[in-house]
């Protein structure tokens, strides 16, 4: 179990280089309030002076320190990387001076004041940013300890108004770390009930299964009083044990008394006041505890640090992998960025892609869905007679009749009537091609290669260039075509279509159905015979309230002149199937109008007011209706078939089968090469960082990978 402590020493050097944020490794963390004497335990450990001195706050940075227990002829841990030998008892190394090696203990006190002035500055400021010291020594047993600054309450000098709990969250992110051992440092010249170092152990480690707590300055209690009850744990049991220890004083510091010494006068007082527990207190039986709790804690550390360290390195390989390899052949490394895309792409339309979208819809199902969802359900939206009225209708068979009656509905009225209504399909047509055109241009997000995108910034924004150029020069003949599909639709009313059953019905009715053309006949008859009796019986009722005028007042044939005007506005009126306007009563009432005005007609209307209809009327409109209805049907399935279809030749086909040849005849150009390929530096700087982890971890999985089981036991 010996060899354990050294092991994870070196996985400290390994992941201090890197962050240890991802790996917590067990350690001694020494916490405890300002002036308690967490530096003078770590001295007497080390065994000489390193630390810096004084009053007030000392430690502003953490410092780890790791003991290496070596023996002199202990050739490979005196042998530098350079090869040179360490012929020096004790010596100590920083990792930030690299192989600077520091054979004299003041020098190691000298470069912890200067490296903690040069981060923290010369006036009582703090650093999170650890110090990180090895101790080479044959007098030392093999620890890693960690030394926090002390837990202070009022700010001074440079320190900020909330130094407490810079402090606090300093020492909690520490002790916070399952695999470390808190060593909390309380001096015996205060009440142990106001610790804070064992009140903030007590928050991490509730259970005290890694808390060991030390008493300090037992030479400075109160005359008359012991910490007795203290050290048996009968005032704050501590699980792990507590154990006084006597410092040196700050008059045996400025004396530079050794430290052999000192520890021969803390035997010497234990042995005299606390005779029945000096065998389990005092600095070196502080620094065997110590390594025995942190081999122990190591080992049952161990198994799992070993599936965190494996875990972490398949992480950051595939991390690794995902930012791509260095760029070795540029011309080479184009062309297959090129061709993964315009796969990735073609896929993507396909649906064969490997990166399947489980959260939405996109490429080809999100063009099927546009061809048969949204643009079929709004076809089949439109009403066949959509914006026509019943008298646009009948104005429209009029029209088409010309000045000579009809006996059946031309065709002409049907075919300018259907025309209107095939030419708003148009419309949706248009947007169909619109949305599929949206859809291609955003397909660019699901196509697989955005590791790559963002890793050359350059290239992807020239690569949706060139798409983005493909897909709007091809919009324009896709909506050619589409304009032609329902121009051919308009330009010939083909009423033989097959699917064209009104149309044959209509026929058969006109040709065969005798009994029907009879009874519209008789319809017909009865009406007029109706209207004509209705108007007789009008005028006769005005001829009777009439004044009968004098004989000799009557021209000659006057007597005739009503009667006449009153037939021919009745037979008009049946004639042309409307009302007499009130121009026409008013002309024929006053007797002025009906001497100047005999040859004169009522005006004609500028557009059919509606009415009550004739039932020939009623007749040739449904029979219209249902011709439209009908062929509109045929027309809008012709429509539906037919504009995916071109969509897909036109457009989407047109940009699988020629986009790779586009971009590479677009940006393989030798002089661009560079350009494109300029990576981002944010990936770039990624990229070193993760290869720094993955190294570092690999390193560490070596290390550990040393260890044989007979090591742990």
């Amino acid at each position: 179990m010996e060899g354990l402590i050294p092991v994870i020493n070196k996985l400290q050097d390994v992941f201090n280089t890197v962050g240890s944020e991802n790996i917590q490794l067990p350690q001694i963390v020494v916490v405890g309030t300002q002036s308690a004497g967490k530096s003078s335990v770590l001295e007497s450990l080390v065994g000489r002076d390193f630390l810096p001195r004084g009053t007030g706050i000392v430690t502003r940075r953490p410092l780890v320190l790791q003991l290496i227990q070596i023996t002199p002829d202990d050739r490979e841990a005196r042998t530098l990387d350079s090869g040179e030998v360490i012929k020096a008892e004790e010596w100590g190394k920083f990792l930030h001076t690299k192989n600077k090696i520091y054979t004299e203990f003041e020098d190691i006190r000298t470069e912890i004041s200067n490296e903690t002035d040069r981060m923290s500055g010369t006036n009582k400021g703090l650093c999170p940013e650890p110090i990180s010291l090895k101790i080479y020594s044959p007098h030392v047993i093999s620890l890693t300890l960690v030394d926090l600054p002390g837990i202070t309450k009022v700010p001074v000098g440079d320190q900020p108004s909330d130094i407490e709990n810079q402090i606090r969250d300093m020492c909690l992110t520490y002790i916070g770390n399952p695999n470390s051992i808190i060593l909390a440092v309380t001096s015996a010249n205060t009440d142990m009930a106001t610790s804070d170092a064992l009140k903030l152990a007590k928050e991490v480690d509730p259970d005290g299964r890694r808390t060991l707590a030390v008493i300090t300055k037992l030479d400075l209690m109160d005359a008359g009083t012991d910490a007795m009850e203290i050290l048996c744990g009968r005032v704050i049991p501590v699980k792990l044990g507590i154990i006084g220890v006597v410092n040196r004083s700050q008059a045996d510091i400025n004396k530079r008394k050794e430290m052999k010494e000192a520890l021969k006068d803390e035997a010497s007082f234990l042995q005299k006041r606390y005779p029945s527990l000096a065998n389990r207190n005092g600095t070196a039986y502080l620094a065997k505890t110590l390594n025995r709790l942190l081999m122990h804690h190591i080992r049952d550390c161990l198994p799992e640090l070993k599936t965190r360290v494996n875990i972490l390195i398949a992480q950051f390989q595939s991390l690794l992998t995902s930012f791509g390899e260095p760029i070795e052949d540029k011309s080479q490394l184009l062309l297959q960025i090129i061709t993964r895309f315009a796969s990735a792409y073609c896929s993507t339309i396909e649906g064969t892609s490997r990166n399947i979208e489980t959260t939405e819809l996109c490429g080809g199902a999100r063009i099927c869905y546009i061809f048969h969802e949204t643009f079929g359900r709004t076809l089949e939206s439109i009403d066949a007679l959509g914006g026509l009225a019943t008298m646009d209708i009948l104005t429209a068979i009029r029209n088409a009749t010309g000045p000579r009656p009809a006996l059946f509905v031309p065709d002409i009225s049907f075919e300018l009537l259907v025309k209107r209504q095939i030419k708003r399909l148009e419309e949706p047509s248009l947007r169909c091609v619109e949305l599929v055109h949206e859809e291609m241009q955003r397909i660019i997000q699901h196509c697989g290669t955005q590791q790559e995108m963002l890793r050359f910034p350059k290239l992807h924004d020239r690569i949706l260039d060139v798409l983005t150029h493909m897909l709007r020069k091809r919009l324009k003949p896709t909506n050619n075509m589409v304009e032609n599909l329902v121009g051919i639709e308009l330009s010939y009313i083909n009423t033989k279509h097959p699917d064209f059953f009104e149309a044959q019905m209509v026929h058969k009715t006109v040709t065969n159905d005798q009994d029907g053309l009879r009874q519209l006949q008789k319809d017909s008859q009865r009406q007029q015979q109706q209207q004509h009796q209705q108007q007789q019986q009008h005028v006769e009722e005005k001829e009777n309230r009439a004044p009968s005028p004098a004989p000799d007042m009557l021209p000659v044939n006057s007597w005739k002149m009503p009667s006449f005007m009153g037939k021919t506005r009745s037979q008009s009126d049946l004639q042309g199937g409307g009302e007499p306007d009130s121009q026409s009563s008013s002309a024929v009432a006053s007797p002025a109008h009906s001497r100047k005005g005999i040859n004169l007609l009522p005006e004609v209307p500028k557009a059919i007011t509606s009415r009550k209809l004739t039932v020939r009327e009623k007749h040739d409109v449904v029979l219209v209706e249902k011709l439209i209805k009908s062929y509109f049907m045929i027309v809008r399935k012709n429509i539906q078939d037919t504009v995916p279809k071109a969509i897909m030749h036109f457009l989407v086909n047109f940009i699988k089968d020629n986009l790779q040849s586009e971009l590479v005849s677009k940006l393989y150009k030798k002089e661009e090469i560079d350009t494109l390929l300029e990576e981002s530096e944010h990936i770039a700087q990624r990229r070193s960082e993760a290869q720094e982890m993955v190294q570092a971890l690999q390193r560490a999985s070596h290390v550990i990978g040393e260890i044989r089981e007979t090591h742990l036991w």
